[in-house]
């Protein structure tokens, strides 16, 4: 018996849904050897509008072996067509051979006709945004009266006016600097925020140990010098530490810290969603996409083409359970900006792929110059490009503080409210004339 069958069989006792053959349309002749289980799972979900558990699978099916899959489901789906297709066409080549024996006319109309047959059923999906307008409708009014279940703040105020924030679905956002540019204080921090208002965060940190970023965490939400925690340093007040440490556990809010090891040391786009379903992640941060595996790879393949399929993929993550993914990307050598000049990396600077821009819904460089973070908005599909703001950054004691400049639009969009604000009074001054 094919593997390709059970681990699709074993993924929806797993994941609790049958959504991998309805939206695939797998019938049971797809499932050769296990027609028996894929009765049972399709009746049992047709009448009691669920999966059959682990245990009732195994009560039925005593001989059955179910296995944990980590493999997409395109991938499930792509195998068991082409065994499909090949156990379909065995006997019609076989048929084709022995006619052409006797008739080549014969065997040629038999192999046409055949191969209408041999076609597979793809479910094309797709939504007639004229028939579903009254829910587009009925969103806008709840993206306007709830602003909170639409966007996450980053905890950088200016930074949001610019692009209304962190959208809850269909976003996959990316920081990107060179080395040494802060660029993981600035991931850590949106993360820090979002967890002090109330959400679930995780963070994939591929280089630091859970404690090293427990102790930035301490750092940017109540400015304990990092280098004081880190080195263990007798300056820490350790009765205000273990105070800090004591109310922090009451806090309900979860920031889970997870690295290579937790997944095996192979982080998989697939891993990532039990990742986020098993937490009940609001927000996923990933501390450098070069970690993550390519569950599309295929032999030849280059780092661009997988970094591209990676970054799809945790796209399509983001639109399937509506939680914003948020990803450290390097710069590379071409990244290297003027040191006496407060430029960010272009976007062709992100290092081994165009495609990471492409998918990404907001790409934000990040530039640590004289101890000033600077901050540029190098795309944004639903708000302004080349917003570029400053802070003053103490790393050490987690402190940002925004810095008013000539070039930023945060601080136009401060002149322009004084400008209104100074007509408005103007024109209510009856003594001016």
């Amino acid at each position: 018996m094919a593997v390709c069958q059970l681990q699709i069989i074993s993924k929806i006792i797993a994941t609790g849904s049958i959504s991998i053959l309805e939206d695939n349309l797998l019938t049971k002749e797809y499932f050769v050897g296990y027609e028996d289980v894929y009765d049972f799972i399709t009746e049992h979900y047709e009448k009691y509008h669920q999966v059959p558990d682990k245990a009732t699978i195994i009560g039925k099916f005593n001989d059955i072996e179910l296995i944990e899959v980590t493999e997409s489901d395109k991938y499930l789906v792509d195998t068991i067509r082409e065994e499909h297709l090949y156990t379909k066409t065995i006997p019609v080549i076989k048929e084709s051979a022995k006619l052409l024996k006797s008739d080549s006319n014969a065997a040629v109309e038999y192999l046409m006709n055949a191969i209408k047959n041999l076609q597979p059923e793809y479910r094309i999906g797709g939504t007639d945004i004229i028939s579903q307008a009254e829910e587009r409708y009925s969103q806008y009014q709840d993206r306007k009266n709830h602003q909170d279940d639409w966007y996450f703040t980053t905890g950088f105020e200016e930074l949001d006016e610019l692009f209304h924030g962190i959208q809850r679905e269909e976003e996959l956002f990316v920081i990107y600097a060179r080395t040494n540019n802060a660029k993981s204080w600035v991931l850590e921090n949106i993360c820090k925020h979002v967890w002090e208002i109330g959400f679930n965060v995780g963070y994939l940190s591929p280089e630091m140990s859970a404690n090293s970023i427990g102790y930035r965490f301490d750092t940017l939400y109540k400015n304990f010098s990092n280098k004081g925690l880190m080195w263990g340093k007798s300056d820490i007040d350790e009765d205000t530490y273990k105070n800090y440490i004591d109310n922090l556990k009451q806090h309900e809010g979860k920031f889970i810290v997870s690295t290579p090891n937790d997944f095996n040391r192979n982080i998989t786009v697939t891993k990532l969603r039990k990742y986020i379903q098993q937490y009940k992640l609001d927000l996923l941060a990933i501390d450098g996409i070069t970690y993550l595996s390519d569950e599309r790879y295929k032999r030849g393949d280059n780092k661009t083409t997988s970094l591209t399929n990676i970054s799809e993929d945790l796209m399509s993550l983001s639109m399937e359970l509506h939680v914003p993914i948020l990803v450290v990307v390097q710069a590379n050598r071409g990244g290297v900006v003027d040191k006496d000049k407060e430029e960010t990396p272009e976007l062709e600077n992100i290092r081994d792929s165009d495609g990471i821009s492409h998918n990404a819904s907001k790409v934000l460089a990040v530039r640590l110059k004289d101890n000033v973070l600077i901050l540029e908005i190098k795309k944004s599909r639903f708000g302004k490009v080349g917003g570029k703001l400053k802070y003053s950054a103490d790393l050490d004691a987690g402190i940002f503080e925004y810095l008013p400049s000539s070039d930023d639009v945060a601080l136009e969009r401060k002149r322009n409210d004084n400008i209104v604000n100074i007509t408005s009074k103007l024109k209510n001054n009856s003594d001016v004339f």
